[in-house]
């Protein structure tokens, strides 16, 4: 009994080890400080993929706040950092107020992060907070930033949730270079309630039901011009998305989001980011 355990005990060391050694020998993009250069190419998809030539969002403390800037994760294709000053810009001409706040983008060469997300890996994801600052955060609030969520249970929670969100949200759904747009659930069916059954709701087909994401809105933009290796994504149903396919999701926990965990990458990436991990 005794040799067996030994045995068993020997055999998941050696399994482990071996685990262990195979996650160490994947290259850290998350230690990469510093972008590739060239011209801005994006390469292959969110969920696997990475960044040439990426632009870093410089914060204007009354238009966007970066979030914890430490982490390093400001970096986008210029379309995504263009798109972003756009929504601040058109969301402070129609008065709401606060600067809005950038949660993570990309990497400075994208690629998959450690914790927290299986996409963000190309350079053309944005999380943006639905909470809205009266004032800027100070350096401090910046690094440890609270959250605010929009949902309690399966509905929006009202005392959160304004027509200054809604809006907000609206606005970067209507915007061309956006692909999708991942919402909870909840919001989802709160911003198919609030237009009008004959109004305009073709934008509202980019409005994607996701766990979590109660707290934060997650923008995915289309594939640019100068980008010939990213992957489109699969097109997304016909309609607005607020019948039955929304209605599935009724049953389901998506409240509150799950904790973040440690990523392992199980899609392979193109070939191209091994040599842009290897190369300056």
């Amino acid at each position: 009994m005794h040799l067996l355990f030994r045995l068993l005990t020997l055999s998941a060391l050696v399994l482990g080890t071996g685990a262990t050694a195979a996650e160490s020998s994947r290259p850290e993009w998350s230690k990469v400080g510093d972008p590739a250069t060239g011209p801005a190419s994006v390469i292959g998809s969110p969920a696997a993929g990475c960044l040439k030539g990426a632009v870093s969002l410089h914060e204007d403390e009354h238009s966007f706040q970066v979030l914890r800037p430490s982490r390093n994760r400001h970096w986008g294709h210029p379309a995504t950092i263009r798109f972003i000053g756009e929504l601040a810009k058109a969301a402070k001409g129609e008065g709401i107020a606060g600067p809005l706040l950038i949660g993570d983008m990309a990497q400075p060469r994208g690629g998959p992060m450690p914790v927290g997300h299986g996409s963000h890996q190309n350079g053309l994801d944005v999380d943006i907070w639905f909470r809205l600052p009266a004032k800027p955060l100070s350096r401090t609030e910046i690094e440890a930033p609270k959250p605010v969520s929009m949902v309690y249970g399966t509905e929006i929670d009202e005392d959160h949730w304004t027509p200054a969100q809604a809006r907000l949200l609206e606005l970067a759904a209507r915007a061309p270079q956006v692909d999708r747009i991942f919402v909870n659930p909840a919001i989802k069916k709160a911003m198919c309630r609030a237009v009008p059954a004959n109004g305009d709701r073709e934008w509202l087909r980019k409005l994607r039901p996701w766990w979590g994401h109660d707290e934060h809105f997650h923008v995915r933009l289309s594939c640019p011009a100068d980008s010939p290796d990213c992957e489109r994504q699969k097109p997304m149903p016909e309609g607005d998305g607020c019948g039955d396919e929304l209605e599935s999701w009724s049953t389901r926990p998506t409240w509150p989001a799950p904790t973040a965990k440690p990523h392992h990458q199980s899609r392979p990436l193109p070939e191209a980011c091994a040599g842009l991990f290897r190369k300056g």
